[in-house]
This record gives C-alpha cells, structure tokens and sequence, in this order.
C-alpha cells in the first residue's frame, strides 16, 4: 500500500493536514511519542530523590509518597475531560494549552518551599500531564486505519510504558550531579521544547464540522455509553491489569531496589533497563504482526508470553531469595508480552467508538490512570516490603488481565452469535463486528 493509502478518506481541510503527516510519517511518530511520554516520565523521575526530599522539607517517608497520589488522582480525573476537550476544541490548541501548564507547574515543583507546595504543583502537573496520551490517541485514529495505525500506536505505545521505565534512571543521575530540584527543571526545559515543536510541527486533524459541542449533558450521555459497554470496559481492564502488573514494581522501585536489593540511587537501570529492553523487543515483534496477523492471534501470543514470564517470576521468589539478575529478567520478558498486546488492545477499544475516538480515548484514560493509582496508593505499599510479595502482586495482576480478555472474547462470540442468528450479517462478515457509535 502506497503512503496515500494510509490516509482515511476525510475532509480537504484534513485531507491537506494528512496529506503533510504523508510526508512526515517519521517526524509525527516521534512527536506523538515524546507527547505520550510526559505523563508517565512526570509520575517516577523523582523516585531516587524520595530521600533526599523527606529530609529537604522534613517530611515522613509517607508524607513523601503523597506526592505520587497528589499528581495520580487529579491525572485520572482530567483524562475524563481532555479528550472532550479536543473533540470539542480540536487536538492542536488544546495540546498546547495542557503543555504551557504543565511547564508552569514544572518550574512551581522545581521552586518549591515546603512539602505542602510542591504537593499543590503536583496536583497542577497531573490535571495536564495527560493531554498528549489521550489527544495522540485520538491524532491517530483520525489519521489511520488498520496495520497502519497499529504500526504508529505501537511506537507510541513504547514510548509510554519505557518512559515510567527510564525515568528513574535519568532522575536519578540528576539527583546524585545537581540535587532533587532539577529533575523537575528537565521537565519544565522538556515541556517548553515539546510545546515550541507542537507550535511548529503539529497540525490539527480534526476540522471544525467534525467537533462535538462541549455539553455537560451530552459528555455524560458519552461516558456512560463508553463506561457502561461491557466489551469497552473489558479491554481496557485487560489493558490497564496488563501495564499494573509491571508497574507494581516501577511503584516499589525504591523499597525494591534500596531495601531488597540493596542498589544506590544511580543503579535503578537494573530494574528498568530490563523494562526499556523488553519494551523495545515488543514494540518491534507489534510493528512486525501489523498486517500480518489479526488482532486476535497476536493477543494469543501476547498473553502466552506474559503468562510464562508472571508464573515464573512468582516461583522463583517462592522457593529464592531475591537475586540479580534472576529477580528482573522475568519483567524484561513479561514487558515482551505487554508491549505487543498494548496497541491492539488500545485501537480494539477505540474503534468501538469511531465517531466520538476522542472521548473513547479519555474514558480508556481514566479506566487506566485510575488503575495506576490504586496500585500507586493502595497495592504496592502491600507487596513492596518483599520479592516474593511483589512477584505475586505481579501474578495476580496479570491473571485478572486475562480474566476480563476471556470475557471480552466472549461477549464478541455472543453477539456474532446473535447477528448471524438474526441474519442481520452474513457469516462471512460475522467477524466484522458493530462498533456501538
């Protein structure tokens, strides 16, 4: 298929918008991808400076790890909302608003004076870290369709679970060369070039006549369709549970690595150099299937991958103790399985939904956000205090994953069963299943 051939059909307006992504293929992933990345980098960079910091304002270990919850919650709040907001404003302005924000907020966190401030600053970066996850979502379904969107969501999806990964490892060498404050000022120079290259490079793909007017009572009419669709809500735990299992230990990381293993704020690459190089092997093995294998048979693997590597990390803690590199070598592979199951799970769920992607997108958001803060708040703090605990955080995590994709295949073999009972498709169409717009 010819470049053109990636473009859906749409209107002039962003028919010329898709005709210059055409010839920028390149630059757009990276430019979605650097989007994605801030949320997730902003939620862990400053992990290795926990310490520090508890000493800086005279804060409680606890005290401290509000700091996480501060920046989580209003993060999974406004996922409801950016989406919504670029169906209704388009996706470049809103873009660029929630980024001179969150550089803002950046510079509050960087200059804070007491543990109370920098807690308000986290709050203002989680209410607009999450725009350019959930608004390039939607940049992609507007632009592509089929393998060609799975290719792009796939490295944009990298991108997003490597950044949690990697974070600590480039905050923690800040920390140890210029102190805890300028982790937050590489956000803050990270937002302002993001934003200047965002001004300059990307385009708006949805024109005016395919915006939805921003009704309260129409947003919620929207949100309860989504939230209240059984196959919707299925994938999206199964994606959430997928990323949760290893995000337990990317939460736990320095009770992990300080407590368990016994590692120094500059050797946090032994737990997410692991992640970055099984993230990157999946990313790789989803560009590969695109096209070339459905979305079904790659999930298959996906899951088979992620099984054997949950199982086995849970019965090498329950008869060793924790060890390197045996304690991290089953997250390198796990990620394998969770990279490459990411954008076919995230485009299965989006597609539901063609006409109103953007909102999709936010609700697919706040499902996974809010995932993340009860394993932030409420599951890490019970598994982080031993391996074996956290590697059956991890299994039971992944196990519930798989539970809600076998009731997403189920659900799709009911109604395929009663369409083609009904004769309202024929069976050689049966696999092409409603979306519920």
């Amino acid at each position: 298929m010819g470049m053109n051939g990636m473009i859906r059909q749409a209107t002039p307006t962003s028919a010329r918008a898709a005709s210059k992504i055409t010839r920028q293929h390149h630059g757009l992933a990276v430019l979605l991808a650097a989007l994605s990345a801030v949320g997730p980098f902003t939620i862990d960079a400053y992990l290795p400076s926990f310490r520090d910091i508890g000493l800086r304002f005279n804060a409680s270990p606890i005290i401290v790890q509000q700091t996480l919850t501060a920046y989580m919650l209003p993060f999974a709040a406004m996922t409801l909302w950016q989406g919504a907001l670029s169906d209704a404003f388009g996706r470049r302005r809103v873009t660029l608003v929630m980024l001179a924000t969150f550089g803002f907020a950046s510079l509050g966190c960087m200059g804070a004076w007491s543990i109370g401030s920098l807690i308000g600053f986290r709050v203002l970066q989680g209410l607009s870290a999450g725009a350019g996850m959930i608004i390039g979502r939607a940049i992609v379904r507007d632009l592509f369709d089929g393998a060609d969107a799975r290719r792009l969501m796939s490295r944009i999806a990298v991108v997003f679970a490597i950044a949690p990964a990697i974070g600590p490892i480039i905050g923690g060498w800040l920390h140890v060369w210029f102190g805890w404050r300028s982790v937050f000022a590489f956000l803050a120079t990270f937002a302002a070039m993001l934003w200047f290259a965002c001004w300059k490079a990307l385009p708006e793909t949805l024109p005016p006549e395919r915006r939805h007017a921003l009704h309260a009572a129409s947003l919620l009419r929207g949100y309860w369709k989504a939230l209240s669709s059984a196959r919707f809500v299925a994938l999206v735990l199964a994606l959430t549970l997928n990323f949760s299992a290893v995000f337990v230990y990317i939460i736990s990381a320095p009770a992990f690595l300080f407590n368990i293993l016994q590692r120094k704020e500059t050797e946090f690459y032994w737990l997410f150099g692991p992640i970055a190089v099984g993230m990157l092997m999946g990313t790789w093995l989803a560009g590969r299937t695109a096209g070339r294998w459905s979305n079904l048979r790659t999930l298959a693997l996906a899951y088979g991958i992620m099984a054997l590597a949950a199982a086995g990390n849970a019965v090498f803690h329950a008869f060793q103790a924790a060890a390197l590199p045996w304690s991290v070598l089953p997250l390198a592979v796990y990620v394998v399985g969770s990279a490459l199951a990411m954008p076919s799970l995230t485009l299965m769920a989006l597609d539901l939904f063609p006409h109103r992607r953007g909102l999709a997108s936010s609700c697919q958001g706040f499902v996974q956000t809010t995932g993340n803060v009860v394993v932030t708040a409420v599951i890490a703090p019970m598994v982080w205090s031993t391996a074996r605990r956290l590697s059956g955080g991890m299994l039971g995590l992944f196990m519930a994953s798989g539970a809600a994709f076998v009731l997403y295949v189920i659900l799709q073999r009911v109604i395929v069963k009663t369409l083609v009972g009904e004769h309202a498709l024929g069976p050689s169409r049966a696999a092409l299943l409603p979306n519920e717009s």
